[in-house]
C-alpha cells in the first residue's frame, strides 16, 4: 500500500505541476512561461518525485512506464493493475484540484482544452492523427530506453532522476506542438475527464500509443543493453 500511495501522490504532483503550468501559467498576461516553461515543469515534477519516492515505488507515475518496465523484465505483472489504478486516480484528483483553482478566475472556460492531448483540429499545431500516433509511440519508446538505461545497475548511481527528468523535458520540447505531449495515459486521463467532449473521444490514442511505445522501448533496451557473456 505504501508503494501504491507513493504512485498516487507522485502522479498527482506530475499532473498538477505539469498541466497546472500549462493551464495557469503558460499564457499568463505579459509573463507567460510558454512551451519551454511547461516542458521544464513536467521535467521538474518527475525529477523531484523521482528523488522523493523513487526508493519507495520506483516512481513510475505512468501506466506506459509500468507496462514497459514489465516488458523489460523489471516489474512484476501482479503489480501492474494496482499501480495503474493508483496512477490514474492520482491524475484525476490532480485534474480536479486544478479545475477548482482554474475555475476561480472570472471568464474561465474549458474551451481551450484544459491542457488535454489531441490531434487534428485539437492538436496545438494542427497535426494529423497519424503524426500524433507516430510522435507518441516514438517519444514513449525513447523515454523507456532512457529510463531503463539510467536505472541499469551498470549506470552511474544516483543520477537517474536527473536523466529521466531531463528526458521528459526534451520530449515535451519536441512534441507539445503535435499532441500537447502525453507519453502518459494517466496524465491524459486526469484532465480529459474534466474537459470532456473531444478530449475523451481522442483519449484512446493517448493510451494506445504510449503503451505500444513503452513496450517497444523496453524490448529495444533488452536487446542493446543485455550483458555480454
Amino acid at each position: 500500500m505504501k508503494r501504491y500511495g507513493a504512485e498516487f501522490f507522485g502522479t498527482f504532483w506530475l499532473v498538477l505541476g505539469g498541466c497546472g503550468s500549462a493551464v495557469l501559467a503558460a499564457a499568463f498576461p505579459n509573463a507567460g512561461i510558454g512551451f519551454l516553461g511547461v516542458a521544464l515543469a513536467f521535467g521538474l515534477t518527475l525529477l523531484t518525485m523521482a528523488f522523493a519516492i523513487g526508493h519507495i515505488s520506483g516512481c513510475h507515475l505512468n501506466p506506459a512506464v509500468s507496462i514497459g518496465l514489465w516488458a523489460g523484465g523489471r516489474f512484476q505483472a501482479k503489480e501492474l493493475l494496482p499501480y495503474i489504478i493508483a496512477q490514474v486516480l492520482g491524475a484525476i484528483v490532480a485534474g480536479g484540484v486544478l479545475y477548482l483553482i482554474a475555475s476561480g478566475k472570472a471568464g474561465f472556460t474549458l474551451a481551450s482544452g484544459f491542457a488535454s492531448n489531441g490531434y487534428g483540429e485539437h492538436s496545438p499545431g494542427g497535426y494529423s492523427m497519424q503524426a500524433a500516433l507516430i510522435t507518441e509511440i516514438v517519444m514513449s519508446m525513447m523515454f523507456l530506453i532512457v529510463i531503463m538505461g539510467a536505472t541499469d545497475k551498470r549506470a552511474p548511481q544516483g543520477f537517474a532522476p536527473i536523466a529521466i527528468g531531463l528526458c521528459l523535458t526534451l520530449i515535451h520540447l519536441i512534441s507539445i506542438p503535435v499532441t500537447n505531449t502525453s507519453v502518459n495515459p494517466a496524465r491524459s486521463t486526469g484532465v480529459a475527464v474534466f474537459a470532456g467532449d473531444w478530449a475523451l473521444t481522442q483519449l484512446w490514442l493517448f493510451w494506445l500509443a504510449p503503451i505500444v511505445g513503452g513496450i517497444i522501448g523496453a524490448v529495444v533496451y533488452r536487446l542493446i543493453g543485455a550483458v555480454e557473456e
